[in-house]
């Protein structure tokens, strides 16, 4: 079977195994005893699909037929298909999967917190990819920010960036680092651009900052390299950190962000004598 032929086979196939898990009174049809097989009939579901029964019976056949990103949407509601399952239909079908607003995490596991709190003198948070803090550790608490003391819809990097005036103070190119800042979140954020959530923030950042309001309307686009941050800390004076990012496994969602200290400074020495490590 050449792969032409394997695609579409398992296309249909996936669809047969998807209908035999629906019960009839799932998707509002009456149960009925005379059924010989679980799961819909192929009409049953052709109906509330809105397609026809021989085209959808060729479907599942595993003929060469194209199928539109709208019929797929049917499909996929009618199939009670979650986001994994609707993701494999797109793409067994060869279209592009619909764009899913990524959920909103509120907590970290404690596995994932333990190595936080493993980071004693590199402060660092797990951020969402809307720069929402999920969890710092006491690094980052007692040097950089403290996320406990604010409400949590205000644990935002980038709100934080731009609203925060003595974490301003603390660099000395702060109108550079926050063009990049800003870039790199628009560039994060693109595909989910038309996220409720994206558009309120940003509205209300925009309120809040002038300079984000007049950089946002830049629509400058980057990606995060690998860098290092110097800041003018109130009490310990000069701190340099190599800022780097790493996705979390399991969760494409998170990022865990670490300022380790450079090794050519005094940058962990001062902590370690701040911190009373």
């Amino acid at each position: 079977m050449d792969k032409a032929n394997q695609r579409y086979k398992e296309l249909g196939d996936f669809l047969k195994t998807r209908r035999a898990k629906i019960l009839p009174s799932q998707v509002g049809l009456p149960e009925s005893p005379r059924r010989r097989a679980p799961g819909l009939r192929r009409e049953e579901l052709a109906y509330l699909s809105g397609i026809g029964v021989t085209w959808y019976t060729w479907l599942e056949q595993g003929r060469h037929i194209k199928v539109s990103a709208q019929v797929l949407e049917n499909l996929s509601r009618v199939l009670l298909l979650d986001r994994q399952e609707t993701l494999h239909l797109y793409t067994l079908a060869q279209q592009t999967p619909p764009t899913y607003f990524p959920d909103r995490d509120q907590t970290v596991n404690p596995m994932l917190q333990h190595v936080l709190d493993s980071l004693e003198f590199s402060p660092a948070v797990i951020v969402d990819m809307r720069s929402n803090v999920i969890a710092w550790n006491n690094a980052m608490a007692k040097i950089l920010l403290d996320f406990s003391k604010m409400t949590p819809s205000r644990r935002n990097m980038l709100w934080n960036f731009f609203t925060d005036e003595q974490y301003k103070k603390m660099f000395d190119n702060w109108a550079l680092i926050a063009r990049s800042a800003i870039a790199q979140f628009r560039s994060t954020c693109g595909k989910y651009i038309d996220d409720p959530w994206i558009m309120e923030f940003v509205n209300d950042l925009r309120r809040e900052s002038r300079e984000f309001d007049l950089w946002w309307s830049l629509h400058e686009v980057k990606s995060e390299p690998e860098t290092i941050n110097v800041y003018s800390h109130p009490t310990l004076g000069q701190l340099s950190f190599e800022h780097t990012k790493f996705n979390i496994s399991g969760n494409a969602n998170l990022m865990m962000v670490i300022h380790t200290p450079t090794s050519e400074t005094d940058t962990k020495q001062k902590i370690i004598r701040y911190l009373g490590l």
